[in-house]
């Protein structure tokens, strides 16, 4: 059975793109693995770990990544959480899982807040051993008040 690997950070961009998953993994009768990973606690330089404020814990991001799910029961799909660099994970997670195909979405971050934050997608795209889909999710428009 082909496998499409899934990755998730909770966010309405991942919720879009979990769509786009789920088709091609009925279509392609291929099992999906939904994936979540949890960055570790950043150092400062003296040593000291910035947790950030709350950090959940494993077992709350656990609850979180078992309540995404295909909406399709038809569809098989499992879950994995790993911790890491989240591109770096994802290109090792498809490794392992023999994964056919990547579908992730993206926040579509441009300027300055891509250059300080990096782009997972872009690492995803330039190291994957298979092809990646990557959904943007395009902005809502809102109608304008009336006066």
């Amino acid at each position: 059975m082909a496998t499409i690997l899934f990755p998730t950070d909770f966010s309405h961009a991942s919720d879009a793109a979990l769509e786009h998953a789920e088709a091609l993994a009925k279509q392609r009768h291929a099992k999906l693995v939904i994936l979540h990973v949890e960055e570790p606690p950043l150092a400062y330089g003296g040593g000291e770990l910035y947790y950030g404020l709350p950090e959940p814990s494993s077992e709350r991001i656990m609850k979180m990544l078992e309540d995404v799910r295909p909406s399709d029961a038809s569809i098989e799909f499992t879950h994995k959480l790993t911790m890491g660099d989240p591109a770096t994970e994802i290109v090792r997670i498809a490794e392992e899982e023999q994964a056919g195909m990547i579908v992730l979405g993206t926040h579509g971050r441009t300027g300055m807040s891509r250059l300080l934050m990096g782009s997972v997608a872009e690492g995803v795209v330039r190291r994957s051993p298979c092809p990646v889909l990557v959904y943007r999710e395009t902005a809502k428009l809102v109608p304008e008040a009336s006066s």
